[in-house]
């Protein structure tokens, strides 16, 4: 059976996100923050790549939320086609989570974005019967992933954590009462601590 994960960079104070996401701010303001560890930040060491390639690890499938895919709200009403230009990181299909049906969109390098309106449980179904034995990864961002949480799919959670405090923003555990996951890898430098959890037995 394939094993579906999750991967999130997280603040001290809980937050994975800044408040008022805008095309400006792609992770709302100051939520670049969270991600020095692997984004050039010079401070950067061993661990960092390490969790890096945890991060980047290809997956047969993946689930996302639309505030992840941009901020568009309501109606699609432009062109808008995601924050990672004409070849996203995924390589494979990405189910967004939406209130507003899209037709799919085909971008470079093996991704397609596919646009569910039913619902996580929906969307999540249809990732793990692309994904096949590869595996399905909750890609974000915290509402996503806190139904993923709530559903019991997530085997495997990675959090990066910031010694940095937001004070505002979009919290991940909002509503999330067991954590139900147990730490089996630890690796740390200055720019965060990266835990690897597996779902306890």
């Amino acid at each position: 059976m394939s094993e579906t994960t999750c991967h999130m960079s997280i603040l001290l104070d809980g937050f994975v996100a800044g408040p008022e996401q805008s095309v400006d701010n792609p992770l709302g303001k100051r939520g670049i923050e969270l991600h020095g560890w692997h984004i050039g930040d010079e401070r950067a060491n061993d661990a960092d790549e390490i969790a890096a390639a945890w991060l980047m690890r290809p997956r047969g499938a993946y689930v996302m939320g639309r505030n992840m895919f941009g901020p568009i709200r309501g109606e699609w009403d432009s062109g808008w086609r995601g924050w990672w230009g004409a070849e996203p990181p995924y390589h494979a299909p990405v189910f967004v989570l939406t209130h507003h049906p899209h037709e799919p969109i085909e971008m470079d390098g093996g991704t397609t974005f596919h646009f569910v309106t039913e619902g996580f449980d929906a969307a999540f179904a249809r990732a793990c019967e692309t994904a096949g034995s590869k595996g399905v990864d909750i890609a974000g961002g915290a509402s996503t992933v806190r139904q993923a949480l709530l559903a019991g799919v997530v085997d495997e959670l990675t959090l990066d954590i910031d010694p940095v405090l937001l004070g505002s923003g979009e919290r991940l555990f909002d509503g999330i009462e067991t954590f139900g996951f147990e730490p089996v890898e630890v690796l740390q430098s200055p720019l965060a601590t990266h835990i690897r959890y597996r779902r306890a037995s």
